[in-house]
Parts: C-alpha cells; sequence; structure tokens
C-alpha cells in the first residue's frame, strides 16, 4: 500500500511538472506561480475556507500552514481541534489539490506546538530542555514522537528545527521561549541533525530557521524592525554550515532580521546578497528556500506588498509564506500571484526565476509528499 501511495504522488506530480509544457502561457505560468505560495486560512473544515479551496483548485496553491489559535480575532478556533478533526482537514485539502500540497505547522515541542495535549496529541519537550540534556537517544525520540503524530495528522512539513543560537537569553521570540537547544553551535548541529533525522524516518520535510540567525536580536520580527547588525556573530551560520555540507536539502527559512554588515538596504528575506550570496553561493545550499511570514510587522510596515514579493523572489526565496495570522486577508495567494503575474509580465522578474523555485518545490514533493488520491 505505501509504495502504491507514493507511485501515484509521483505520477501527480511527475504528469503536472509535463504538461506545465504543453499549456497555454499564461496558464502554465499561473501553475507554477501558484506552486509559490503557502497560506494560512481560518477553518476546521474545507467548507468553511471556500476561498482556500478556489485558490488551491483555480490556481494550484502550493502549500498551507495550520494553526491552533487565531491572532486576530483572538479566537481559540483556527485549524485544530482533535487529531480526528485535523486528519479529516489534510484528507479533504489533498483531495481537491491537483498538485499534492505541503501541509506545514509549528511543532517545536514546548511551548511551541499547535498539536498541543488539550487537542490530545502528546506532549513533547523543548528545544532548550532537549539542549541541556544533550542526549541523541532523548532528541530522537521526542523528534520522532512528533514525526509520527504530524505523519498521522497528514501533515507534511514541521517548522523546525529551530537552529538559531541562544545567544541572547532575554529575546522575546526565541531565547526566553525556550526554542533554542544551545548558545553552543555544536550543540545546536548536533541536536537539529538528530531531530532532522527523526523527522525523515516519517517522510516529514523539516526547516531550520531562521536565516541567517535569529537567536542574538532584542526584538521580535512579528512586531517590529529588528537590527542584529551589532548582536550577531558569524558562528551562527555553523549550524546551517555542517547541516548543508552534509547534505541537508529540505527547507531553509529565512528571518526578516537586518544586518547592515551583510546587507545595508534590506532585511535578510528580501535580500539577494544573505539569500542567493550567503546560503546558495557560499553555504552551497541547492534546497528550497522560504520566507518566514511576509505579513510579519518588520516586512509589512516598511514595504508595500509588491515590493515585498518582488525583493523576496529577487533575493532567492522560493516558498512565500503568508501566514495570515498577524493580519488576516482571505484574498491574499490570489493578491500575490497577481502581483507575481505582473511582475513577470513587466519583466521585473524573468520566467526562468520563476522556473529555478518551481523545480526546486517540485522536487522537494517529488521526494517527501505522498498521499492517496
Amino acid at each position: 500500500m505505501k509504495h502504491s501511495i507514493l507511485a501515484v504522488s509521483f505520477l501527480i506530480l511527475h504528469t503536472l511538472a509535463a504538461s506545465a509544457d504543453v499549456l497555454p502561457a499564461q496558464d502554465r505560468l499561473t501553475m507554477k506561480i501558484g506552486q509559490m505560495i503557502m497560506v494560512g486560512f481560518r477553518g476546521t473544515t474545507l467548507q468553511e475556507a471556500p476561498n482556500l479551496q478556489e485558490d488551491i483548485t483555480a490556481r494550484n496553491l502550493g502549500g498551507v500552514v495550520l494553526f491552533d489559535y487565531d491572532v486576530p480575532s483572538k479566537s481559540p478556533v483556527r485549524n485544530i481541534t482533535s487529531p480526528q478533526q485535523l486528519k479529516k482537514l489534510t484528507d479533504e485539502l489533498q483531495k481537491v489539490a491537483k498538485t499534492p500540497l505541503l501541509i506545514a505547522v509549528d511543532q517545536e515541542g514546548g511551548r511551541i506546538a499547535r498539536l498541543k495535549t488539550k487537542y490530545g496529541f502528546p506532549e513533547s519537550p523543548s528545544a532548550k530542555e532537549l539542549g541541556l540534556l544533550n542526549n541523541p537517544d532523548s532528541t530522537y525520540r521526542a523528534a520522532l514522537n512528533i514525526a509520527e503524530s504530524l505523519q498521522k495528522a497528514g501533515i507534511n512539513v514541521n517548522f523546525s528545527p529551530v537552529v538559531d543560537l541562544d545567544s541572547n537569553a532575554e529575546n522575546p521570540v526565541i531565547g526566553s521561549l525556550e526554542r533554542s537547544y544551545s548558545a553552543d553551535p555544536e550543540i545546536v548541529t548536533s541536536q537539529a541533525t538528530t531531530t532532522v533525522r527523526a523527522l525523515h524516518t516519517k517522510k516529514i520535510i523539516a526547516t531550520l530557521k531562521h536565516f541567517p540567525g535569529h537567536g542574538s536580536s532584542a526584538t521580535d520580527t512579528h512586531k517590529d524592525f529588528t537590527d542584529i547588525t551589532e548582536s550577531w556573530n558569524k558562528t551562527e551560520l555553523e549550524p546551517y554550515r555542517k547541516l548543508i555540507d552534509h547534505g541537508y536539502t529540505d527547507l531553509v527559512m529565512t528571518a526578516h532580521v537586518y544586518n547592515a554588515r551583510l546587507d545595508s538596504v534590506f532585511p535578510a528575506t528580501l535580500s539577494k546578497p544573505v539569500v542567493t550570496g550567503l546560503l546558495r553561493n557560499s553555504l552551497g545550499f541547492k534546497g528550497t528556500v522560504i520566507s518566514d511570514d511576509m505579513q510579519m510587522k518588520a516586512v509589512s510596515d516598511h514595504y508595500s506588498l509588491e515590493t515585498a514579493i518582488l525583493q523576496a523572489i529577487d533575493a532567492g526565496v522560493d516558498i512565500l509564506l503568508f501566514a495570515n495570522n498577524s493580519s488576516y486577508d482571505p484574498g491574499i495567494a490570489q493578491k500575490a500571484i497577481s502581483i507575481i503575474h505582473s511582475l513577470v509580465e513587466n519583466g521585473a522578474i524573468s520566467p526562468a526565476r520563476i522556473d529555478s523555485s518551481y523545480q526546486r518545490i517540485s522536487t522537494l514533493k517529488q521526494q517527501y509528499v505522498t498521499v492517496s488520491k
């Protein structure tokens, strides 16, 4: 059964990749651009999210991200209420998708867990707890438990592990939330390597975050412009360097942090020197780059949607994440896709640039995403 499901997934992806070359140009472009967008949505069933269904069926949406709490409305109900409900939702999403979806969640452990015990999911320790213990077997078991929960729920992407160094214990978004394994890059690398290995046993895509390092920040990119020029250290790159050197090609998530020593104009997500120059060229990363939430205030308060999208794609980002949980816009996927279309049509983004992201995303999906149709 496992092999037949895998064969179906490969057939779907290969057929779509081949058909992209015979579709009318506009349809072909829409299909490829759609794969570059991941969105969050409101609803515990597909029926409750009509905009999302249209994005998936008409715009070939590449992925979704799930939450248990809706921040803009301060509602405790968003996408997750129980294991049974969640599996039904993910099955519904994949059933209407022409191209298998990336279905993502932040399930780091500790305080950052969308699949909580109160909904019927297993408890998991924080990264800091595991880093202090620094026992590979304990870390592997914790990550494997998460991987099993995600696989059962129909989720194929975990926005984990965090490889930020715990260089500022009072960091409001990393250190104070116990999201970092350690201030020691060797411990972070070891813990992250073990976590990725455990996720892979259940065919869960891992995500190293937040590139090029968010651990030293004193402010939160969800809320404001975050400058790490004076606090950042190049040792924060070591976990990325070592995992990439050992063949890591899943996802790397960019941070919206600003570092004038790396780019004097743009924050990392919008920076070509950071994403293409540092991550791809210097560190040799060949996999798929995903942005942090493009609706965070570090980006949305300082750049128009069009400028942010143009800069992120030009920087080398493959998947633009609109979590819809800082602000909520049910039409954000349609807006983003339309903007990218226009940018290609007016020559600001080349078709070849879209093709490169589309190919990386397709390769990732062929490697990991298994669905039964």
